[in-house]
């Protein structure tokens, strides 16, 4: 359960974040004064602290400061009003996660606190090089092969260095795993480290999350704002699926590895930043080179050090053991006994082509623990699991095209205020109805396996009004 610290000298306000958080499923403490944070923070560092900049005594960001002197790593969210703004970025410059302003919408502060909590997971968990696949309880890159043999020497020969990293693998391979290993083997290890999915953020809105903008920059740019890389100065900055970036972009990363400064968007001064880039991508470069989608003179910075995760078919004695510690992982996160693996499932994973990679893999795996019923997983159950995926998503564009047919005769027909949360509301429900009937009507299996909360499952089902014992049944 993830713990979130609230600093705030209003009790009110405490007490609201406290119900809505907890309602959420999270661990709530909270401090009244800015000292009274730092301490709580140094007798037991919470995976989150949310802290208001104006407090009587010490401030939040004299509070900010000692907190971050003494772990650079703690991940801060600090709430402002918005004639005090400027304390606030100032907070983010120095390395805040972001801010809130108050008075806030929930939903957008619920979804701020998600992400805050996911960059201080990813920064804090140490990702091992173990062969050992009964270790469930971290993040490993697990395999024996020659192939990962490979990839482990790189990981232990680049990491200690400051070069730039570019790292390489079809979707699924596990590109990310080998990213925040050679970020924990650094000597950077003890500072930030900031993951930015090139493809998940929108294109308008990608070039200010990273380089961050002055006052004024475009309609709606009420104040400055820090951007990741300058947040991670002294870090590591991973830019997930690089080959999927914007041109214009491009040519400002390239300046970043080239000059070690950024420019933020309405800016006219460089801004120093030293920060080490990790890239990583599964498309072909080399085309885009050809085409005129990648810059050339980009690739080659980027191309300092290449690290190839290999596919999983070219590592398939490695797939027992990946299914050994998917088991094990999921086992433990389900708190259910270990089913373990019939041998007819360990000839079947490591002969199957897994053309999804290691994701694919323990997707199956998810899904065999579930069906097992406590009994060993056999090769039957690691197959239908397999087929499952295939038959329920036979090709992505071709159930896009079914919703959206679905969704213009909606269109056609309906009109009103509520069409688009009706609509909404009808996804929702299709999905928690599904993810019930996959785990036997059991909420807390469901919770986890939409990534939820239980109490926001619960929140949801009562909203949907779906009956379990109906969604069960089918």
């Amino acid at each position: 359960m993830n713990t979130i610290l609230i600093v705030d000298d209003d009790i009110q306000l405490r007490n609201s974040f406290e119900k809505l958080l907890a309602n959420e499923g999270y661990e709530v403490r909270t401090a009244a004064t800015g000292e009274e944070g730092v301490e709580a923070v140094k007798k037991d560092p919470p995976d989150l602290v949310i802290m208001d900049v104006r407090m009587p005594g010490m401030s939040g960001l004299e509070a900010f400061k000692m907190i971050r002197d003494r772990d650079p790593k703690q991940t801060v969210i600090v709430m402002t009003a918005f004639g005090t703004t400027e304390t606030a970025i100032e907070a983010t410059r120095m390395g805040a996660f972001d801010y809130i302003l108050k008075p806030f919408d929930i939903p957008d502060a619920l979804e701020l606190i998600r992400q805050a909590l996911e960059a201080s997971r990813v920064m804090k968990s140490r990702v091992e090089m173990d062969d050992s696949p009964e270790k469930a309880n971290h993040d490993a890159i697990i395999g024996r092969s020659e192939a990962m043999q490979e990839v482990y020497k790189a990981i232990g020969r680049v990491a200690p260095t400051d070069a730039t990293v570019l790292v390489r693998g079809e979707s699924g391979t596990g590109k990310e795993l080998v990213a925040r290993a050679l970020y924990n083997y650094s000597r950077r290890a003890d500072r930030p480290f900031l993951v930015i999915n090139c493809v998940a953020i929108p294109e308008t809105l990608l070039e200010s999350e990273l380089f961050g903008y002055e006052k004024g920059a475009f309609t709606g740019a009420a104040g400055r704002r820090t951007g990741k890389i300058e947040m991670a100065d002294g870090g590591t900055v991973f830019l997930d699926e690089i080959g999927d970036m914007p041109l214009n972009i491009q040519s400002k990363i390239l300046r970043l590895l080239q000059e070690r400064s950024i420019e933020r968007l309405g800016g006219r001064e460089p801004i120093p930043v030293n920060v080490r880039i990790i890239a990583a991508t599964n498309r072909d470069l080399e085309t885009a080179l050809a085409e005129g989608r990648f810059r050339e003179d980009l690739y080659y910075r980027l191309n300092v050090v290449t690290i190839r995760v290999p596919p999983l078919r070219e590592r398939s004695d490695d797939a027992p053991l990946l299914c050994d510690y998917y088991l094990a992982r999921y086992s433990a996160e389900m708190g259910i006994d270990n089913p373990g693996l019939t041998e007819d499932a360990r000839l079947f994973a490591r002969s199957h082509p897994w053309h999804g990679n290691v994701r694919e893999l323990a997707n199956a795996m998810k899904k065999a623990i579930i069906f097992s019923r406590g009994l060993p997983v056999r090769r039957e159950d690691i197959s239908h699991a397999v087929e499952a995926d295939q038959e329920d998503i036979p090709d992505e564009e071709q159930a896009v095209s079914v919703a959206r047919q679905w969704v213009k005769e909606i269109l056609k027909r309906g009109k009103g205020e509520d069409l688009y949360e009706s609509l909404m509301d009808k996804f929702g429900s299709i999905v928690i109805s599904e993810a019930l009937m996959i785990t036997g009507g059991n909420r807390t299996r469901a919770a986890r396996l939409l990534g939820l909360t239980r109490p926001t499952l619960m929140a949801k089902i009562d909203k949907f009004n779906i009956t379990i014992e109906a969604s069960v049944r089918g």
